[in-house]
C-alpha cells in the first residue's frame, strides 16, 4: 500500500505542478496557478499520515515505510528548487519572461552551486532520520524496527557520497575555456 501512495504522490507532484504552471502561463491565472504549487506540500502529509495509520494499524515496519521517509525528505530538501527551476523555464516558454540563468559552469561559482545542491540533499537526510526516529519510536519494539533503523545509513550515505561530489569541485575546480575568463562570466551571469 505504501509503495502505491509513494507513486501516487510522485505523480500528483508532477500533475500539480504541470496543472500549477498551466494555470500561471496558458490561462494566465498567476494566483491560482500558485494556490496549486502551494497544495503540493499537501501530497507529502498524505504519505506522512498513510505511513502513520499504517503502522499505527500493526503493519510490520519495512523497506517502504523507510522509503516513505527518504522520499519526503528529499522532497523537502529539494522540491522548492526544482519548482523553482520549472517554474523559471515555464515563465521563459509560456509567459515571455527572459531564459533563466543557468548554474555557474565554472571555477568556484560552480562549487559553491554544487554545496547549495549538497545542502538540500542535507536537509533530505535531516528530515528522513527524524521520521524515521519518530517511527521507531511510535512502534516501541526494537525487534520490529531493524528495517527503519538501516534506512538511516541509507539517508546519511547518500549524503556522503553527494557531498564528496560537491567537494571535489571545490577540490578540483573545472576551469574556463581559453579567452574566457571566470570573473568575465559571472559578471555576466549577475548582469542578467
Amino acid at each position: 500500500m505504501i509503495v502505491a501512495l509513494i507513486a501516487a504522490c510522485e505523480i500528483g507532484f508532477w500533475v500539480l505542478l504541470a496543472a500549477g504552471l498551466a494555470t500561471r502561463y496558458l490561462l494566465r491565472m498567476p494566483r491560482t496557478g500558485l494556490a496549486l504549487l502551494l497544495c503540493e506540500p499537501l501530497l507529502e502529509v498524505v504519505l506522512l499520515v498513510a505511513t502513520a495509520l499504517d503502522l499505527k494499524s500493526g503493519a510490520e515496519p519495512n523497506w517502504t515505510h523507510g522509503l516513505a521517509a527518504l522520499y519526503i525528505g528529499y522532497t523537502v530538501g529539494h522540491g522548492h528548487r526544482t519548482v523553482k527551476w520549472l517554474d523559471g523555464h515555464a515563465a521563459h516558454r509560456l509567459g515571455g519572461a527572459p531564459k533563466p540563468i543557468g548554474p555557474p559552469r565554472y571555477g568556484m561559482a560552480r562549487a559553491r552551486h554544487e554545496g547549495k545542491v549538497w545542502l538540500g540533499t542535507l536537509t533530505g537526510a535531516v528530515v528522513a532520520t527524524v521520521l524515521l526516529q519518530l517511527a521507531i519510536w511510535y512502534v516501541d519494539d526494537p525487534s520490529r524496527v531493524t528495517s527503519l533503523e538501516g534506512w538511516r545509513w541509507v539517508a546519511w550515505r547518500t549524503a556522503g557520497i553527494h557531498g564528496l561530489i560537491a567537494l571535489s569541485y571545490a577540490i578540483w575546480p573545472r576551469r574556463a575555456p581559453a579567452g574566457e575568463p571566470e570573473e568575465r562570466l559571472e559578471k555576466e551571469r549577475a548582469h542578467r
